[in-house]
């Protein structure tokens, strides 16, 4: 059953976007390499961590009583979410910030409807990521309190404060205008909610596959992290400051789930 706590938490991520998405209006030039290399690794390293202490070792957890098997449900979901996203990502024509070419199949669609597509991409696991720790917390058969769920609420809300402003601003610079730069930067996180609700409903029919589905948002995150963020941070200069936003994004979401889980 869906509770207002749950849906409030769904809706944090996209107030995050948003509110990052905005800063289109406060800011006149286009964002420095150091501020979006600093911005992909903290994104980065809250994904990571919110992948590990908020996911996978819930879903290990949880089959503790299979002993030396108990990782075996973590370790198949964990492989079906990249899997799933390696296919979303071969099967949807898309293009990624700064790059020339499109991938996935060919297709007529405009430049800006592809970067739409790349963020929805991106934006899909991490919705997953919410919606399954709060159906894990609201079940009551995962080991995740709903202060566990928040936080992960939260730390994701707080990295797409910066991808908002990543998304945003190059829109801006392409020649769009300030509100419809703002309008594509929000709209890119609204993916988060749906899929977090439908990630929830799902599991409340089929509670004993939540290990299997921690794991499977889990994978999916990783996916972006390894596909998209980490390769965008480390080219060209200043790839130390990304470094330093991992450390920090990692720390940060860490202590978050630690603290308030």
């Amino acid at each position: 059953m869906i509770n207002s706590t749950m849906m409030i938490g769904l809706l944090i991520p996209l107030l995050g976007t948003m509110l990052g998405s905005a800063f289109v209006f406060l800011m006149k030039e286009e964002m420095s390499a150091v501020v979006q290399k600093t911005l992909l690794g903290f994104a980065s390293g809250v994904m990571v961590a919110a992948s590990v202490w908020s996911l996978l070792i819930p879903a290990i957890e949880m089959g503790e009583s299979g002993g030396r098997w108990a990782v075996l449900p973590a370790a198949v979901g964990f492989l079906l979410g990249m899997g799933f996203l390696l296919l979303v990502d071969e099967l949807t024509p898309h293009l990624h910030l700064g790059a020339n070419q499109p991938e996935g199949p060919r297709s007529r669609l405009s430049r800006t409807a592809m970067l739409s597509l790349a963020v929805t991409i991106h934006n899909l696991p991490e919705g997953m990521a919410v919606g399954v720790v709060f159906a894990g917390a609201g079940t009551g058969d995962a080991p995740i309190s709903l202060a566990a769920a928040v936080a992960v609420s939260l730390g994701i809300a707080i990295q797409n404060i910066p991808e908002g402003a990543i998304i945003s601003m190059p829109m801006r610079a392409a020649g769009n205008s300030r509100w419809r730069s703002f309008m594509i930067g929000s709209l890119s996180g609204v993916v988060e909610p749906l899929g977090g609700l439908v990630v929830i409903l799902l599991a409340s029919l089929m509670t004993p596959v939540l290990p299997y589905m921690l794991a499977f948002a889990a994978g999916a995150m990783l996916y972006v992290v390894v596909e998209e963020l980490i390769p965008e941070a480390s080219e060209g200069t200043h790839t130390n400051m990304s470094t330093i936003g991992f450390a920090l994004g990692f720390v940060l979401m860490m202590v978050l789930d630690v603290v308030l889980g």
